[in-house]
C-alpha cells in the first residue's frame, strides 16, 4: 500500500506564490510517476503537472501551468513539489497529489494509482 500526504496549500493574493509538497510512504518501490491534479467547484479534475520518478525526469504540464508552475522531485524522500508563481484567482481549487505505480498481486503495476486527500489553494483578488 502507498500512502500519500500533501501539504502547503493556503490563502494567497493574486500574483503571489505557494509551494505544495507531496510525500509517498509505504510500499513505494513501484512508483514511476508523481504529479498534481486540481479540481475547482463544478469543474472536472485536471492535470497540473507530473514528473517521472525513474530514469528520465520528463515532466508534463497543463497549458495553464506552463511558465508559472514548476514541478520537481526528491527521490530520496519519495517527494514531489509544486512551485506555483504568479497565481491567479482561477487557480483556486483543491490540489490533489497523484502517485502512479504500485503493487498488484505482488507485482509492480503502472496502472495502480493512489491519491492524496487534497489541499485547498485559494487565490484572492
Amino acid at each position: 500500500q502507498v500512502q500519500v500526504v500533501e501539504s502547503g496549500g493556503g490563502l494567497v493574493q493574486a500574483g503571489g506564490s505557494l509551494r505544495l509538497s507531496c510525500t509517498a510512504s509505504g510500499d513505494t518501490v513501484c512508483i514511476h510517476n508523481m504529479g498534481w491534479y486540481r479540481q475547482a467547484p463544478g469543474k472536472e479534475r485536471e492535470l497540473v503537472a507530473s514528473i517521472f520518478i525513474v530514469r528520465s525526469r520528463n515532466t508534463q504540464y497543463g497549458d495553464f501551468a506552463k511558465g508559472r508552475f514548476t514541478i520537481s522531485r526528491d527521490n530520496a524522500k519519495n517527494a514531489v513539489y509544486l512551485q506555483m508563481n504568479n497565481l491567479e484567482t482561477e487557480d483556486t481549487a483543491v490540489y490533489f497529489c497523484n502517485v502512479r505505480g504500485g503493487r498488484l498481486n505482488s507485482l509492480c503495476n503502472e496502472g495502480v494509482i493512489n491519491w492524496g486527500q487534497g489541499t485547498q489553494v485559494t487565490v484572492s483578488s
